[in-house]
């Protein structure tokens, strides 16, 4: 596909799912399969970029996974950490600008700084843009856009659509074209709600670590062979 291709959606979400089970199924550590999940989530995202995808949205780690073993947590949340320290260089170099959608809380404050430090360094790249959707919930970011237009006191028949996606972390990412799902599970879980509203889903039995550039050239195949409508 080229660059220019039409059928290639403006917005991906990417709702990571599998990875536990795919070192179960290897008979390997949980903490690797996370691993390995970073390493193809790199592939994939370069990939689609490649391709002319200008916005690429990553489910990481959900409010929700807070609840997991504290053993798991910890490596995820040093993992992140790693990442934002040691590979950012990389995609700046690669022209890519980060961003991170999700609230700070419960974050250290080291990840928080390195968060920010991120999104400084790669602020005014052009590439293509990779959201990482780190402590994130979708029902969070609606109640946080809400709590964000009372404290700017609009009046309340002043609300519409367009107001509460003004209000949502970061409003400038447009809604999502095309959601991924692995691992055969066939729901949102808590991704994206509101952008969601009109997305595509496609959904694939392979596991996130197994996920290949030949799954998505597969997934935009089939968007681009369907009839967007939006409600009409």
């Amino acid at each position: 596909m080229s660059k220019d291709d039409s059928s290639v959606p403006l917005h991906l979400g990417l709702i990571l799912d599998g990875n536990r089970r795919w070192a179960k199924k290897r008979g390997i550590s949980q903490l690797e399969g996370h691993r390995k999940g970073y390493e193809t989530l790199k592939v994939v995202c370069q990939a689609a970029l490649d391709r002319g995808v200008k916005y690429i949205s990553a489910y990481v780690f959900s409010t929700e996974n807070w609840e997991r073993s504290k053993e798991e947590v910890n490596y995820l949340m040093k993992l992140l950490l790693w990442v934002f320290k040691n590979e950012i260089n990389e995609f700046d170099q690669k022209n890519i600008r980060i961003r991170v959608l999700g609230s700070r809380e419960r974050l250290s404050k080291s990840i928080v700084k390195s968060i920010e430090k991120a999104e400084k360094l790669t602020a005014n790249n052009t590439g293509g843009t990779l959201a990482l959707c780190l402590n994130y919930g979708g029902q969070q970011e609606i109640a946080d856009a809400v709590r964000s237009i009372i404290k700017n006191n609009v009046k309340s028949e002043e609300v519409t659509p367009v107001t509460v996606e003004q209000h949502l972390y970061s409003p400038d990412i447009p809604p999502v074209d095309l959601i991924i799902r692995t691992s055969g599970e066939k729901r949102l879980s808590n991704f994206m709600l509101w952008r969601a509203a009109y997305s595509e889903l496609y959904f694939s039995d392979k596991l996130w670590p197994d996920f290949s550039v030949a799954d998505l050239s597969a997934a935009f195949v089939e968007y681009a062979q369907r009839q967007r409508r939006y409600g009409k």
